[in-house]
């Protein structure tokens, strides 16, 4: 009887193990898998799927939006577990909270849900000229200036850091490298204040400048105050706005977002591609038109999900495409699918398979894994190449999201980003 009563107790803890690892696997897989928000489309029934997901209640707080999992008698609370696909509905468009609890007891989450009007947009594919002016005078790095007398200095070590943006000098505000070179010539190494802008905070700093070998006062700072590059336009709305790469664009020294004023689009001709391989990424490399008379529009925002502002009547006239039904994160199936891109010349659709759909929330540009199938792009590029960042994915006549990156060891493979994420950031 006491080996029994052993076995009994022993099977007791290890049961009360396995469920307290599968709740703590549930809390973590509610917090880092399932989403903050849905956005959903009015008067249309909406399917969604968590998988991994353990023995949960999900309650709407609204009586306007209406959830189902396999009944077809609207409820305001369902149980979902694993693999089940469950459904949202809601005639009427706004902002709803949706409660999500472990065994309809414990709090998991909250989602925000969306209603939305069905929204269009051009997927593009083509390929543009990026030229983006930074929010100050970015700093590079910091480093000696050689004085007359052959002695060196660093007279800004310490002080400013690489990714500090300088806004002023004296107080007066800078436009360009060459108004930070002016202002610091004319202190004639003198104690000067310049005004800083590092990550979310503006400061001053004081910085004396040190003169060089030819008698010329120094900070001993590299900066930079623009950026430039080629990459693909994803898509244009219905109001002339658009997305481009389904990623921001950052210095290539410091590897941060670059802080921008503005930024324009140009023409751009691609000149060649080098097809990519195992370890060595590939690169479409062209040339840029500028000028007022090549300009395609303006830039008003560099984030983490692209590059964003408004096309000018002259590009959105050359539109040929047509607009397409907008995917959000719920429509995105793992299956066939196609990309569009210019990479011979003209837009064309190739063939690709998303491998894998991750809602994470930390995950915005990594939210799709893509491999490329079709024989034409792999034989031409060997993939998804440097350039090919913002190619529009189209899944089942819809604009579901853009490429964003290409595998290092596999040029066939990629991420690709949903496109709801990159259209808020295009409001």
């Amino acid at each position: 009887m006491t080996g029994l009563r052993r076995f009994k107790k022993y099977m007791l803890k290890t049961f009360l193990a396995g469920g307290l690892a599968a709740a703590a696997f549930t809390v973590w897989y509610a917090d880092r898998m399932i989403p903050d928000h849905f956005s959903i489309v009015e008067d249309q029934v909406e399917a969604f799927r968590f998988p991994g997901l353990i023995d949960s209640t999900l309650f709407s707080e609204s009586e306007e939006v209406a959830l189902g999992n396999g009944s077809d008698i609207p409820a305001e609370e369902i149980r979902i577990t694993r693999d089940q696909t469950f459904t949202m509905y809601a005639s009427d468009k706004g902002s709803y909270q949706l409660n999500l609890k472990l065994f309809g007891i414990f709090p998991l989450k909250n989602i925000q849900v969306d209603v939305v009007d069905t929204q269009y947009a051009v997927p593009c594919g083509l390929p543009v000229g990026i030229y983006l002016k930074s929010d100050g005078v970015m700093v590079i790095g910091t480093g000696e200036v050689a004085g007359p007398d052959g002695s060196s200095s660093e007279p800004s070590l310490g002080i400013l850091q690489s990714g500090d943006y300088i806004l002023a000098a004296g107080g007066v505000p800078l436009e360009s490298k060459e108004d930070l070179i002016r202002a610091v010539e004319a202190s004639a190494a003198r104690e000067m204040v310049l005004s800083v802008r590092r990550q979310d905070q503006e400061f001053d700093v004081k910085v004396t400048p040190a003169r060089d070998s030819g008698g010329s006062c120094k900070l001993g700072v590299w900066v930079r105050d623009d950026t430039q590059g080629i990459g693909t336009m994803t898509y244009v709305d219905t109001n002339g706005r658009f997305g481009a790469l389904g990623h921001g664009i950052s210095d290539t020294d410091t590897g941060r977002l670059v802080q921008i004023q503005d930024g324009s689009l140009y023409e751009t001709a691609i000149m060649g591609i080098e097809k990519g391989s195992a370890g060595k990424p590939g690169v479409m490399s062209g040339v840029i038109y500028y000028g007022p008379g090549s300009s395609l529009g303006s830039i008003a925002a560099n984030t983490e999900e692209g590059v964003f502002g408004a096309v000018d009547a002259r590009f959105a006239d050359q539109l040929e495409a047509e607009p397409l039904e907008i995917g959000y994160k719920q429509d995105v199936r793992e299956g066939p699918a196609v990309i569009r891109s210019s990479v011979s010349g003209t837009p064309k659709d190739y063939a690709i398979e998303i491998e894998r759909v991750d809602y994470s929330a930390g995950k915005t540009g990594k939210s799709m894994v893509i491999r490329v199938t079709d024989p034409e792009l792999l034989a031409l590029t060997g993939g998804i190449v440097q350039g090919m960042s913002g190619s529009p994915i189209i899944q089942n006549g819809r604009l579901i999201g853009a490429v964003t990156h290409v595998f290092i060891q596999d040029s066939s493979r990629g991420y690709g980003i949903f496109i709801e994420h990159m259209l808020e950031n295009c409001q």
